[in-house]
């Protein structure tokens, strides 16, 4: 046994994320499956039928163009199609028709945060390619069946290649959460990882301090944060035991038990020249040029990372507070457009309402801020109300919930409610007196020394006026009529 030898970990992931086009890569198929009875979505191109050629989804191409502009990569003026054979029963031509020697993208770079530290990652390349059929296992009368579906197959799929550049599980879950952040934000992407639409595989070997690099072992088809970091931390320890132990590693595709929690072998590894890639007859080769290039750079919105930061700057938000206002682009936008709709009010106000009391009502019932029945101005109709003292904070939550069930205005919700603050001295004084009147054992603790006991009898009369009189006046009138305490 060889023990004690240390390794650090080498780490590349590759995405697989289906685009959000309407129609699949080559043919005019939906790319919508889900749900769909098996087989309905097909044609002859895309079930690869022999003679039935291919032609390339524009605004697939333009998706992959705006993701590798965004990850920093170098878009080439050629772009080409290649063809990938193999043979499996979910590709029904023998071969994918993908992107090797010239992909749409290369060369970039995607910065992600880790525990607090920014890091880097490089992206090697962003390619586009057509997904696969979907093999479904099943047991019928003692016999076990596989059975296809290939609504899926030909739907627009983009792969991102990162560098080598990860040293830890964490490092690679970080780097997953960031890039699917992006993808969401360019709106190529819809980020479901349950469904499969985003995917990851994860390369992994160990290097020895010597800087001796290990054999390389991927894992396929993760579909979750928790999955890349667990099957990353287990597979680590694997190959650090069986290097201790004087065993060899082989190169090898695994796969991940998300019940046991382990990596299970699946098959060999192949190698680029096993696949027996050449240039894809069927189609020309893509030429980007310098126009199309700019009018997708100009289509390009503020990336995640800087939009955080302007809100810090621009509205003296916490880096906290900016970062769950930015972690959905949907959210950012109504946060800057209730801001607008709210002049004089502090942003920090509204993006506390918004991150805190409307998120749980949305969190509750499972809907999302471009579903809700509040609109931003709704939203900030509301603060308003709350900042300018009309109505208490309490009452706000009161008037949000009522809100957020009927999708009504502030204003009307108040009236309704008989919510609206009271701030005349006059009408206070009358309550504050009643009180008094009725509280003669905490007026005799707050005149005893306690002043904590003034709180108690603002409390009083808070419940006294049904939670609408104004507390920071009912205080300054009860200090007049009891004086200072002791």
């Amino acid at each position: 046994m060889t023990a004690g030898i240390r390794t650090q970990p080498v780490i590349g992931l590759e995405v697989h994320a289906q685009l959000a086009t309407s129609s699949k890569m080559f043919c005019a198929c939906s790319a919508t499956y889900s749900g769909a009875a098996p087989n309905t979505h097909t044609c002859p191109i895309c079930s690869g039928m022999p003679g039935a050629l291919p032609v390339v989804n524009a605004r697939a191409v333009e998706m992959g163009i705006l993701t590798a502009l965004a990850l920093n990569c170098r878009v080439p003026a050629v772009s080409r199609f290649d063809r990938k054979n193999y043979s499996y029963p979910d590709l029904p031509k023998g071969y994918q028709i993908t992107q090797y020697a010239e992909p749409i993208g290369e060369h970039g770079r995607l910065e992600f945060e880790v525990n607090g530290e920014l890091r880097q990652a490089g992206i090697v390349r962003v390619h586009l390619e057509e997904d696969t059929g979907k093999s479904i296992h099943v047991a019928n009368g003692g016999h076990d069946l596989s059975l296809i579906d290939y609504n899926r197959s030909g739907v627009p799929l983009m792969e991102i290649v990162s560098a080598p550049d990860l040293d830890s599980p964490e490092a690679a879950r970080s780097y997953f959460a960031a890039l699917r952040q992006i993808l969401m934000y360019l709106g190529v992407n819809d980020g479901n990882l349950q469904e499969g639409s985003l995917r990851a595989d994860v390369n992994v070997s160990l290097r020895t301090t010597g800087g001796e690099f290990g054999t390389k072992v991927e894992i396929k088809n993760l579909n979750s944060f928790r999955a890349v970091q667990r099957a990353l931390e287990y597979e680590i320890t694997r190959q650090q035991q069986v290097l201790e132990s004087g065993g060899q590693l082989v190169q090898e595709t695994r796969g991940w038990s998300e019940t046991e929690e382990v990596t299970v072998s699946q098959r060999s590894k192949e190698f680029a020249h096993d696949y027996r890639y050449f240039p894809e007859p069927d189609l020309p080769p893509l030429e980007i040029s310098e126009d199309l290039l700019r009018s997708i750079r100009g289509r390009t919105p503020e990336l995640p990372r800087q939009r955080a930061a302007r809100l810090e700057a621009d509205f003296g938000l916490s880096s906290y507070l900016a970062g769950v206002l930015t972690a959905k682009r949907a959210v950012a936008d109504y946060f800057e457009t209730a801001v607008k709709d709210a002049p004089g009010v502090p942003p920090t106000l509204i993006a506390n309402w918004l991150t805190g009391d409307l998120m749980r009502l949305m969190n509750e019932s499972g809907s999302t801020v471009d579903r809700i029945t509040i609109s931003p101005r709704q939203l900030a109709g509301l603060v308003v109300l709350v900042n300018t003292g009309e109505i208490s904070g309490a009452a706000g939550k009161q008037v949000l919930e009522e809100m957020f069930g009927r999708g009504d205005e502030p204003d009307a919700v108040v009236e309704r409610l008989g919510l609206r603050q009271i701030s005349g001295r006059t009408d206070l004084e009358a309550i504050v007196d009643q009180v008094v009147a009725n509280n003669e054992k905490l007026v005799a603790t707050y005149r005893g020394g306690k002043e904590n006991a003034i709180q108690a009898l603002v409390g009083r009369v808070m419940g006294a006026s049904r939670g609408r009189a104004n507390p920071q006046i009912v205080r300054e009138i009860l200090e007049e009529r009891l004086g200072p305490p002791g």
